[in-house]
């Protein structure tokens, strides 16, 4: 089947990678459009290459394919070149496979995956030529859906959404698509639909929920408008990563490289770490596996059907997966030979990661990272981050015996209850680090250690224990980078030692979009009109514009972002169930202040909630 290109010659010609926009790559799936009863099109706010490597996308994508009465197509962001010629021209944004326009679509999906994404989902909205507001559009419009780990608060940007999926997509999304086609073969409105749409579990459908204000800017309640619309959203999830889980085998090779261009193994979902600050530990829960001759077979299936040469395994925390050694062997014998690479993100160091390392990779030019996330034992406490300054020390040691001279750690600034001395111990452990190297005699050493420090500002997230948090302004945040830069300065073997720090404007404005409600919207869109885009990208992100968007509106960022919440005021996200219960964050955040430090879910079970789903670490070990 012949394809006609949505952009000409000439314009692919004059823009940046081209590649991005043309589609026809490896595995991508073509339908008849005629012979299919639904249209969906799979949107990544960002651009082709980091949309690409999104695992969640690839999934959802794979899943809907294998219906046969659905056509998933994918969308992402395009560039700021392609953007402008397309505003000028009048091109209206189309998808990759059929290269057909947006609106032509049932269902526009968007992964929402980053707060700092979501002008670009206005700008996907806007060049598809569908109106920005629910609110005004008709039935000739694709329903436009949202889902991705923000939409477990998807207040800010609620007036833009016909509606969101809290959860894992495999659970629901058959129901909707049986929903819809029974709505059209019935002749029932876009109304119909949505009413339909918000009876099946984990779907939010934000026209049917009404939110009123206290006089002091706070929540005094959050009501569903119709009948037979449910008070509390409930997050889906599968139970079981043998039965329900979508077997990816064949997914889309991009043209060119993307962010991360290798073949993903999901091992598995959610963690059992519990710390505070982590949104994915809390709303992934429970923990489950994945069994290892399944993936011993997807890995084999997914190289042959790709042609990557590199692997790399997903999960929240690597290490936690309890048969990590029998499959990275079985990857390192299977593949060792035909030059196949393989990644560990999440991995804590110990002996066991340091013989695999030393076996997938070139010693010499890679480093180490660790995440201690703060300075001083005391706060780590606090935050539940299961890692001592020994293990640390421990885990560097043994690395520089065996070759390694180049570490990354990764702190972050802000965190409730921090104290000078807190900030200063991320210098001082930076030092012991590298005095821990020149203890290795002179001889066995590989040149001069490298350690890069990296702090970034903590942003409190919904469903977590920190929600409650105050964060800083701007300037605060420059304050604490200059406590430890100036303290790294003081130390014997600075020169040995790194530190950048992330831009502050823009984790201050993550955190009020993390923990904004409805009234959020009108800044994002005032914020879009002056021509904020590409927020997450450094180059492109202008504070200045959406400052002037704040003015204008009326809205008080510091309401949502300096203000610490007492545990009885009503969230903007309270009507999610995300599993884990709010007395048991309560609990979490009332033991960091006390600086306690609960047990992982495999030491002990803290009754968060989530064993209501049956599944995974919950039941481990039960018949």
């Amino acid at each position: 089947m012949m394809r006609k290109l949505a952009l000409s010659d000439e314009i692919l010609l004059q823009i940046d990678k081209a590649a991005r926009y043309i589609g026809g790559e490896i595995n991508s799936v073509m339908k008849d459009k005629e012979k299919v009863d639904i249209r969906f099109c799979m949107a990544f706010p960002d651009v082709y290459e980091i949309g690409m490597s999104n695992l969640g996308m690839m999934i959802l994508y794979d899943m809907f394919n294998k219906r046969e009465d659905v056509w998933c197509e994918r969308l992402f962001s395009p560039w700021t070149d392609l953007d402008r010629i397309m505003r000028e021209e009048k091109i209206p944004l189309f998808a990759l496979e059929s290269q057909d326009p947006v609106k032509d679509f049932d269902f526009l999906g968007i992964t929402l995956g980053y707060e700092m994404c979501y002008t670009n989902v206005l700008q996907l909205l806007d060049l598809s030529g569908i109106p920005l507001k629910a609110e005004e559009r008709g039935a000739e419009f694709p329903v436009v859906i949202g889902g991705g780990a923000c939409a477990y608060n998807p207040e800010p940007l609620a007036p833009f959404f016909d509606m969101f999926y809290i959860g894992e997509g495999e659970t629901s999304y058959d129901a909707l698509f049986d929903a819809y086609k029974a709505n059209k073969a019935e002749g029932g409105s876009k109304e119909d639909f949505l009413l339909k749409a918000a009876q099946i579990p984990g779907i939010y459908v934000p026209a049917f929920y009404h939110a009123a204000y206290r006089e002091d800017g706070t929540i005094a309640s959050f009501t569903p408008n119709r009948p037979g619309v449910p008070e509390k959203v409930e997050k889906q999830l599968i139970t079981s990563m043998e039965e329900e889980y979508d077997r990816l085998e064949a997914p889309v090779v991009p043209f060119i490289k993307a962010t991360q261009d290798r073949v993903t193994l999901e091992i598995q979902r959610g963690c059992i770490r519990g710390c505070r600050f982590c949104q994915a530990g809390m709303i992934y829960r429970p923990t489950r596996e994945r069994a290892v001759e399944t993936l011993k077979e997807s890995a084999r299936i997914m190289l042959k059907k790709t042609g990557h040469e590199e692997i790399s395994l997903s999960s929240l925390s690597s290490s936690d997966y309890s048969s990590l050694k029998e499959l990275v062997n079985f990857l390192i014998e299977e593949f060792g030979d035909s030059a196949v690479n393989i990644s560990l993100p999440s991995l804590r160091i110990d002996a066991f990661a340091l013989d695999v390392m030393s076996k997938v990779q070139d010693v010499k030019k890679s480093s180490l990272t660790f995440a201690p996330e703060a300075g001083s034992q005391r706060l780590r406490n606090v935050i539940n981050k299961g890692l001592t300054e020994e293990d640390i020390l421990r885990g560097a040691g043994e690395a520089f015996e065996g070759g390694w001279n180049r570490v990354k750690l990764y702190f972050m600034l802000g965190l409730p209850t921090e104290t000078e001395e807190d900030m200063k111990g991320i210098a001082h452990l930076a030092e012991k680090i590298a005095e821990r190297y020149y203890e290795i005699p002179k001889e066995q050493r590989n040149g001069k250690v490298q350690i890069s420090v990296s702090t970034s500002f903590f942003v409190p997230k919904p469903f977590t224990p920190f929600q409650w948090a105050p964060m800083f302004r701007e300037e605060d945040f420059i304050e604490k980078a200059k406590i430890v830069k100036e303290e790294i300065r003081a130390q014997l073997n600075q020169k040995s030692i790194r530190y950048h720090w992330h831009e502050p404007d823009v984790t201050e404005l993550e955190g009020f979009l993390a923990r904004g409600d409805r009234r959020c919207s009108e800044v994002i869109l005032a914020a879009y009109q002056k021509g904020a885009i590409y927020d997450a990208w450094s180059e492109h992100f202008r504070y200045d514009l959406w400052k002037e968007a704040f003015a204008e509106t009326g809205v008080d960022m510091e309401f949502y972002t300096l203000r610490e919440r007492k545990t009885d005021e009503i969230l903007p996200w309270d009507f999610i169930d995300a599993g884990v219960t709010k007395k048991f964050l309560i609990r979490e955040w009332e033991r960091a202040l006390g600086e306690e430090v609960t047990p992982n879910c495999r030491q002990q079970c803290s009754g968060c909630g989530a064993k209501k789903y049956k599944g995974g670490v919950c039941v481990e070990g039960q018949n």
